[in-house]
């Protein structure tokens, strides 16, 4: 019988990002998801937006010079390791459960579902932003994109609005 109630160990994907939804995604999955003494392994997921690329080939672009694309690279890089250090201090108080970090750089729907499928997760935990039908129209909506192409359970956590 104890066997049976016996919790297998899951690996849970949240994506997290600068964002407000995301910290709230991750609070709530910490509160109604992953329990205190669970052997689940928490991934905390950052997509790191590529580099904006500037052609020169037709007069009108930019060029950078190296120096200038290391400080860019730096940047990126520094603000990978700020969210997901920040996103590590919330989940500080969790005993038996393993928290790791990774940042990948690319689109976050790409990122997220490339990296789901690649870990091979049993769930993914992402905030909502709440955008209307034009905005999603234009920007797309990263966790509209991952619930319809991942094979895993995918969380899609809404702050609620205060009215």
């Amino acid at each position: 019988m104890a066997a049976s109630t016996a919790r297998t160990e899951r690996k849970i994907l949240v994506a997290v990002d600068e964002g407000e939804e995301s910290t709230y995604a991750l609070s709530w999955c910490l509160k109604n998801v992953v329990t205190e003494n669970s052997k689940d392994t928490l991934i905390l997921l950052y997509a790191q937006p590529p580099r904006t690329v500037y052609t020169g080939l037709d007069g009108t672009g930019y060029l950078f010079s190296s120096d200038i694309l290391a400080t860019m690279d730096r940047y990126s890089n520094e603000m990978a390791n700020c969210v997901t250090e920040k996103a590590k201090r919330i989940c500080k108080e969790l005993n038996n459960v393993k928290v790791e970090t990774r940042a990948e750089p690319g689109d976050p729907r790409d990122v997220i579902c490339q990296v789901a499928e690649k870990l091979g997760v049993d769930l993914v935990v992402i905030g909502s932003h709440g955008y209307g039908p034009i905005k999603r129209a234009f920007l797309g909506s990263v966790s509209n994109h991952c619930a319809k192409n991942l094979k895993c359970p995918v969380l899609i956590v809404k702050k609620a609005q205060i009215k």
